[in-house]
């Protein structure tokens, strides 16, 4: 991982921008709920992964298009969509748990540490800026995860 002082300027000063621009939230969390070794939880990835059989992240694919990860998907069947040279894939083919800690969350389930693992899981291709255009998604992905029971959610920005 590059360390922000190791960018040019011109790079550092562009990414520091762009952290003053995201909007700011409050340290507590946005709703209550029961303890964690009873919550379902599911995964939520901007790693742009697909299973092999799914249709792939196309070049023009926007960065709020997602696909659905059914929970007994093993992780190497995973494929990771991102199209940029930039983008360094070497972590996610040593261990997918990496990006996507479908195996992780299964042993916190089965040693109690959650209540349990959701059916369906998430992967982004990217993040847009503003984030406020994952809104409609957002809002569409809520109603996926209630269907589900999920009261929990992992977000893994990659």
């Amino acid at each position: 991982m590059a360390r922000l002082a190791d960018l040019p300027e011109w790079e550092r000063e562009h990414l520091l921008h762009l952290r003053d621009q995201a909007p700011r939230l409050e340290g507590r969390p946005w709703v209550g709920g029961p303890a964690l070794s009873q919550r379902r939880v599911a995964l939520i990835s901007t790693a742009g992964l697909h299973r092999r059989d799914d249709r792939p992240f196309g070049g023009g694919a926007t960065a709020t298009e997602y696909r659905v990860i059914p929970a007994d998907t093993p992780s190497a069947s995973l494929v990771m969509g991102h199209i940029s040279v930039n983008f360094d894939r070497s972590g996610f083919r040593q261990d997918p748990n990496l990006v996507f800690p479908l195996d992780r969350l299964n042993e916190l389930a089965a040693d109690g540490s959650i209540g349990s693992v959701a059916d369906y899981h998430y992967s982004f291709m990217g993040a847009p800026f503003p984030p406020t255009q994952f809104e409609p998604k957002a809002r569409e992905l809520a109603g996926l995860l209630a269907r589900d029971q999920v009261d929990a959610a992992i977000l893994i920005p990659v």
